[in-house]
């Protein structure tokens, strides 16, 4: 049974009131924050991006994928002043939303690993569950971290250290990184040289959590589950130590408190004892303690990394930047805003929709890419104008279909009675080439340089080839049946990149056609130049 207090964030939600109780609502905070981060905000930062540049935008950071015409041109035609708002609480409610997180979300926690043990439709159809419903991300990770897998229903939740074969080292690392912001690899052997807040202690800390557990029967085995045993501490010695003094520490979160451990009483240590072929349930456990040791509100960290990596997804960069080497030799870019951010998560209820809400409804989110005149070299991290983020494989796949059309033609084929989990349905398995060749950047990619396979995969290959030629309701079928080369310009540019073309483009477009000897040849040909384009590979 929820809380009060849940029900009531999810009323807050549903009637798009503000996430924060406060005076002002946290959007307004929010750029309050980013104009007091330079002295010259206000002069030097770029306008409120474009209507044509916010919608797809939006769409496609919300959604991942493109407006379609029809929703582009709708909503450049409304005069609403709350036009914006209503688009983001729409979106947010839409299917398209459960759809982007599970992507964001599963590259953030799985890294894009091999499916071993958990199936991805599976993992897929959970993380859509969990978002389509928005459950607090706190439950979330406490189901993640404390589900053995036994249960067919819940298995999937136990794909973190599943998939990672509960190898000690690994598992512990990611716990770090991925909930903490903490990549504390290099205080696996001794304290970190360079950064003082990493300790082996604490690392060995989080270890003692998981120590005990391992993979029964076996980690070789597909459906092996998650089994502890009641006893077993860690022990470490730093490299550097050339007494090679043992170390020993009890389950603790870094920078936190000892957990208190309940002791049960001699000969009762388990509820289900060690015996062949048979899962041992220890009465008290520590992987049981870890959900609630990471999640806890003492732990600071935890609220802190996930809005920075929200903050990332969204702006292109965390607050924290990289989103994994949270600690004081690299300080926030705005460490109030940061600190609020996490303090109004937290006071919400974990409530991931309503803070990717706010930082929708922000100026900051939503102001132009292009740097204004007299500015040269904006730094990233003050926020002046829209940083540029290449399309994820996902968003790209989903993209390209809608660009093309193949997305209305497949929804066409299913009729006025087709579900968007049926469209779903039909469009995922085009999004597997698109993995293969661009999903090798992780999580968020600082940098983005095209490869020759990908210039190649564009140019030639069939995933994108494949949706050019005309089909009843695709793009092209419906350029070929325009005969004005200026409406045919429109068309295809609104379609393609969400904004009309200029007066050089049109004229650009009715030359080519002019010269055409074979015009279907040649409007495919005007697609795929669009798509191949660096405009359409970005969002801006």
């Amino acid at each position: 049974m929820p809380s009060l207090s849940r029900l009531l964030t999810a009323v807050i939600i549903l009637t798009g009131a503000n996430f924060a109780f406060a005076d002002e609502p946290l959007h307004k905070i929010i750029d309050k924050h980013i104009a007091a981060g330079h002295p010259n905000f206000a002069k030097q930062s770029a306008p409120l991006a474009s209507d044509e540049e916010f919608v797809r935008r939006v769409y496609l950071d919300l959604t991942g994928t493109l407006p379609t015409v029809a929703q582009l041109q709708a909503f450049l035609a409304d005069t609403d002043k709350d036009k914006r708002v209503k688009l983001i609480d729409k979106l947010l409610a839409s299917p398209g939303y459960a759809r982007r997180m599970m992507w964001h979300i599963d590259v953030m926690l799985m890294e894009r690993g091999s499916d071993r043990k958990v199936p991805r439709a599976a993992w897929e159809a959970y993380l859509v569950s969990v978002f389509a419903e928005n459950k607090p991300y706190d439950e979330f990770v406490r189901e993640m971290l404390s589900s053995d897998g036994s249960d067919p229903k819940t298995r999937p939740a136990a794909k973190f250290f599943l998939d990672r074969d509960l190898e000690p080292h690994l598992v512990t690392r990611d716990i770090g990184r991925i909930f903490l912001g903490r990549n504390m690899q290099c205080a696996q052997c001794h304290d970190h040289p360079v950064i003082g807040d990493y300790k082996q202690a604490d690392y060995y800390g989080i270890q003692a959590f998981l120590n005990r557990s391992f993979l029964f029967p076996n980690p070789q085995v597909p459906t092996a589950v998650i089994a502890e045993r009641a006893e077993g501490d860690v022990n470490f010695t730093s490299v550097f130590d050339k007494n090679k003094k043992l170390n020993s520490t009890p389950p603790k979160m870094p920078g936190g408190k000892v957990i208190e451990e309940q002791k049960p009483e001699k000969g009762k240590e388990y509820k289900v004892k060690p015996a062949p072929n048979v899962k041992p349930v220890p009465t008290i456990s520590r992987r049981a303690l870890l959900a609630d040791a990471v999640t806890s509100e003492e732990n600071k960290a935890f609220a802190r990394n996930i809005v920075n990596r929200m903050w990332a997804m969204m702006m292109g960069r965390g607050i924290v930047h990289p989103v994994d080497m949270d600690h004081g030799n690299n300080p926030p870019s705005h460490p109030e805003l940061l600190d609020e951010l996490a303090a109004e998560f937290v006071k919400q209820q974990y409530d991931l929709k309503g803070l990717i809400r706010e930082i929708a409804l922000s100026d900051a989110y939503q102001r132009s890419s292009e740097t204004p005149v007299g500015v040269e070299d904006p730094p990233a991290d003050r926020y002046l104008v829209a940083i540029m983020k290449p399309l994820t494989p996902e968003q790209f796949a989903y993209a390209v279909m809608q660009a093309t059309g193949h997305t209305d033609a497949e929804r066409t084929v299913l009729g006025p009675k087709g579900t968007e989990v049926q469209l779903d349905a039909r469009l995922t398995p085009r999004v597997a080439p698109f993995r293969n060749i661009f999903g090798r950047g992780g999580e968020f990619a600082d940098n983005f340089s095209a490869t020759l396979d990908q210039t190649l995969f564009l140019k030639y290959g069939p995933a994108v080839r494949g949706l050019l030629p005309p089909r009843p309701g695709n793009l092209s079928d419906r350029l070929s049946k325009l005969s004005n080369p200026d409406s045919l310009a429109d068309e295809l540019f609104l379609a393609v990149l969400s904004r009309l073309p200029t007066d050089e483009e049109r004229n650009d477009v009715a030359e080519v056609l002019k010269k055409s000897t074979d015009r279907q040849k040649t409007i495919n040909e005007l697609v795929w130049a669009l798509l191949a384009s660096a405009e359409f590979r970005f969002n801006h």
